[in-house]
C-alpha cells in the first residue's frame, strides 16, 4: 500500500529547489559565456552536441532549440560516438558535451578523440574538477548543490539546470544573429505556430467573394447581397472608393426603427462610415485581435487601398490559430 504523503508539498519543494539553482545559475554567469558566444557565431561550422544517460536526451532537445532560431546543430550520443558516428563531425563543427558528473566512462574516451580532431570542445558540468571540465577548452559550469530527488539520485536539478543553461546560450546566439519572428517562421512553417506567423489576412479571402453594394443599393438588394456570400456583411463601394460597411447587425438595428419604410431606405442610409481595415500583407492573427479588441466578426481587406473582400472571425478560427 502506497505511503500517505502531501504530493503538493513535495511539488512545491521540488519546483523551488530546481528554480533556486537556476537562480544561483544566472548570478554566477561571467565573461567566459560571452567568448563561448562569439565563438559559436563566428564558426563556419555546426553545434554537434552530445551527452550520454539524461544529458544525452536534454541534448536532443537543446539541438530542436538551436536549429529553429537560427544556429545550425547535430545531435550526437556520446555511446554512439564512439563507436562510428564520431565521423558526423566536420573540422569547422564545434563540439558541445554535456554531463553532470564530466567523468563517465564514455566521456572520458570521447573527448580525448574530439581534442585528437582539433575541434573547439565546450564541456557543460556541474563538477568544475571533472575530467569533462578540465579537459574542455571551454566551460559552462553548471553546478547544484543536489537533486530534487530525497534520494540525490535521480538528475532532475542538474537536467533543469543543464536545460536552461542550453536554452540560455541558444537565446543570446539567437539575438546576437538578429533573428526575427519571420526568420522563425521560415523555420516553422506548419502547425498553428507557423500560421501564427506566416498566414496573411488576405490569405483568408475566399476567391471570387467580394460582396460589394453601392451607396444608393436599395436596402433589399443589400441584403440580399450579404446573404448570397455567407460573410454576414457587405462593403459599400463608390467606383474604387471604399465608403463603408453595413453589417448583420446594421441590417438588425435598422428593422427595429419604428414606422421603418425600407422601400425609401438605401445601402448609405445605414452604412458604418469607418469600417475596420486591414491590408492583404498584414498577418492573420493581427486581424483576429482587433477583432477581438473591438468585440466585431468581420474585416475589410484592402489591397493598395483598394477594396479586395471581407474576412470573417470563423475563417481565421478554422485555421485552428487559437
Amino acid at each position: 500500500m502506497a505511503k500517505k504523503i502531501n504530493t503538493v508539498t513535495i511539488a512545491r519543494e521540488t519546483l523551488r529547489m530546481e528554480a533556486h539553482a537556476i537562480s544561483q545559475l544566472a548570478d554566477q554567469l561571467h565573461r567566459t559565456f560571452d567568448v563561448i558566444c562569439q565563438l559559436i557565431l563566428q564558426s563556419k561550422g555546426r553545434l554537434v552536441v552530445t551527452g550520454i544517460g539524461k544529458s544525452a536526451n536534454i541534448a536532443q532537445k537543446l539541438v530542436a532549440t538551436f536549429n529553429s532560431t537560427g544556429q545550425p546543430a547535430l545531435f550526437m550520443h556520446a555511446a554512439d560516438a564512439i563507436h562510428g558516428d564520431l565521423g558526423n563531425v566536420q573540422h569547422d563543427d564545434i563540439v558541445l558535451c554535456i554531463s553532470k558528473s564530466g567523468d563517465s566512462p564514455e566521456i572520458k574516451v570521447l573527448v580525448p578523440l574530439v581534442k585528437s580532431m582539433g575541434n573547439t570542445l565546450i564541456g557543460m558540468a556541474a563538477n568544475a574538477g571533472s575530467f569533462l571540465a578540465t579537459q574542455s577548452d571551454y566551460l559552462l559550469h553548471t553546478p547544484i548543490d543536489r537533486e530534487a530527488c530525497p534520494h540525490n539520485l535521480a538528475p532532475t536539478t542538474s537536467t533543469t539546470v543543464q536545460l536552461a543553461m542550453g536554452d540560455a546560450l541558444a537565446m543570446a546566439l539567437m539575438q546576437s544573429r538578429g533573428f526575427t519572428a519571420r526568420d522563425f517562421a521560415r523555420y516553422h512553417p506548419g502547425g498553428a505556430l507557423g500560421k501564427k506567423l506566416y498566414l496573411r489576412i488576405g490569405d483568408l479571402l475566399t476567391k471570387g467573394v467580394k460582396p460589394t453594394v453601392k451607396p444608393n443599393t436599395p436596402i433589399k438588394a443589400v441584403i440580399a447581397e450579404i446573404s448570397a456570400n455567407r460573410l454576414g456583411a457587405v462593403a459599400v463601394v463608390d467606383k474604387t472608393s471604399l465608403l463603408g460597411v453595413i453589417t448583420d447587425g446594421d441590417i438588425r438595428r435598422m428593422l427595429e426603427r419604428k414606422n421603418l419604410d425600407m422601400d425609401r431606405i438605401n445601402a448609405i442610409d445605414i452604412m458604418s462610415k469607418k469600417p475596420k481595415t486591414m491590408d492583404a500583407d498584414e498577418l492573420a492573427v493581427q486581424g483576429f485581435q482587433i477583432m477581438e479588441k473591438h468585440s466585431i466578426t468581420q474585416l475589410v481587406v484592402t489591397n493598395n487601398g483598394k477594396y479586395a473582400g471581407i474576412v470573417h472571425l470563423h475563417d481565421i478560427l478554422k485555421e485552428g490559430i487559437f
